[in-house]
């Protein structure tokens, strides 16, 4: 799904062409979007507002107050939810409109507040698409910014043959795909992205582990999908769901089987970050069968180093990847962490504390610090982990560049 997350308003006003909404709005979910859909009140004339709210799956908005409660819509709250506004058919009355500021209705409020990109595909007869008060319109739009789908030629609903029909739902859609594409920085880079913790096998019922929930690392897939790239997210377990379909999500156990699945993609990629918690230790031996309390007695369980994932993929890093590392310290951070930058080979590293409130294990937030190979230091202040995410990955990009 190309569009997936992409929270869009699907402007629809008063023209023949409304028809083509309908199936407009179907293939923006198909795509996996998120669709609200705001109407004039003449489009209403052209197809109904319960067509577009099964096919939307929300409220059609069209007015600005609900009369049942008295509340109101409020269009400054649409045009904040919005990545992008897309008015298909705009008609010239309603360009002219948006293009003066006459503010009549809830689409045209809307469309003045909003703070995302706009798309209008015009629909009208091939006359008054070639008014020089239309063009001129259109010409305005253009200059405020907006992206204006040229409308086709054909016969149209009066009969005569020119230019003016609205463009086809298939090609409207196509267009939204490729002005969101063009945005993306990372359009062709693949990644290998671990997470959440490694499980290391004691018997059947017990094991070694920590407290990672793996959010900071699902968080960092996330953000490199929203550019564009391929991610193949190794992750331990962890109940949390991936939102992308460019997304390889790849569930492992243990630490052994995070290593086999690293080094396996490792050459494929462009960048790795290690964001995963993986037990440094493992029982050097494990039962099949549960370890009984009464024989046990006193249990001891001796612990082996487990493979040094990081470390390994430092060692086979070629010049033109990135490789990040994780490090969650309790002491001496900065020097910590310095240590594990030069030892495994790494190009920059992901400093944070335990020490930090609001940072470190299943927490919604985190505190980090940046340090490069060339020492180079980043202090950032506490965030949501998706801000830290959009941090990383921006550095990343740079770093690419």
């Amino acid at each position: 799904m190309r569009l997936q997350n992409k929270n869009i308003i699907l402007g629809i006003t008063g023209g023949i062409a409304a028809y083509k909404s309908a199936y407009l709005c179907r293939y923006l979910i198909k795509e996996g979007a998120n669709v609200k859909v705001v109407m004039t009140p003449n489009a209403t004339e052209f197809i109904t507002p319960v067509t577009m709210a099964t096919l939307s799956r929300n409220t059609v908005l069209i007015d600005f107050f609900k009369h049942d409660d008295g509340a109101w819509n409020s269009h400054v709250d649409l045009g904040l939810w919005a990545d992008l506004m897309l008015i298909a058919p705009a008609t010239a009355s309603s360009m002219g409109k948006m293009a003066h500021a006459i503010a009549d209705n809830l689409l045209i409020t809307t469309y003045l507040s909003c703070k995302a990109p706009v798309m209008l595909a015009p629909s009208m007869d091939l006359d008054m698409f070639k008014h020089p008060s239309t063009q001129k319109n259109i010409e305005t739009l253009k200059a405020y910014g907006n992206i204006i789908i040229e409308p086709t030629s054909g016969e149209l609903a009066s009969g005569l043959d020119g230019k003016g029909r609205m463009e086809e739902p298939e090609t409207i859609v196509e267009n939204v795909i490729a002005f969101f594409n063009q945005k993306k920085k990372l359009c062709g880079k693949q990644f290998l992205i671990t997470a959440g913790p490694t499980y290391e096998k004691i018997d059947p019922v017990r094991f070694i582990g920590n407290f990672s929930s793996g959010k900071m690392g699902f968080a960092i897939a996330d953000r490199l999908a929203e550019q564009g790239a391929k991610v193949f997210l190794v992750t331990g377990p962890t109940p949390i769901k991936t939102n992308h379909t460019s997304v390889e999500r790849i569930d492992v156990l243990s630490a052994d089987q995070m290593y086999e699945q690293c080094i396996s993609i490792f050459p494929e990629v462009d960048a790795a970050i290690m964001a995963a918690a993986v037990a440094d230790y493992k029982p050097q031996h494990s039962t099949n069968v549960k370890i009984k309390r009464k024989e046990a007695g006193d249990l001891q369980i001796s612990l082996v180093p487990n493979k040094d994932i990081a470390a390994s993929l430092g060692a086979v890093k070629r010049p033109s990847q990135i490789l990040v590392g994780f490090a969650l310290e309790t002491n001496d951070e900065l020097d910590n962490a310095q240590k594990k930058l030069l030892s495994k080979n790494l190009d920059w590293i992901v400093l944070n504390s335990l020490n930090d409130e609001g940072a470190g294990f299943g927490v919604d937030t985190n505190k980090i610090t940046i340090v490069d190979n060339n020492n180079n230091i980043q202090y950032f202040e506490l965030k949501t982990k998706q801000e830290v995410a959009s941090d990383i990955v921006e550095k990343l990009i740079r770093t690419l560049k």
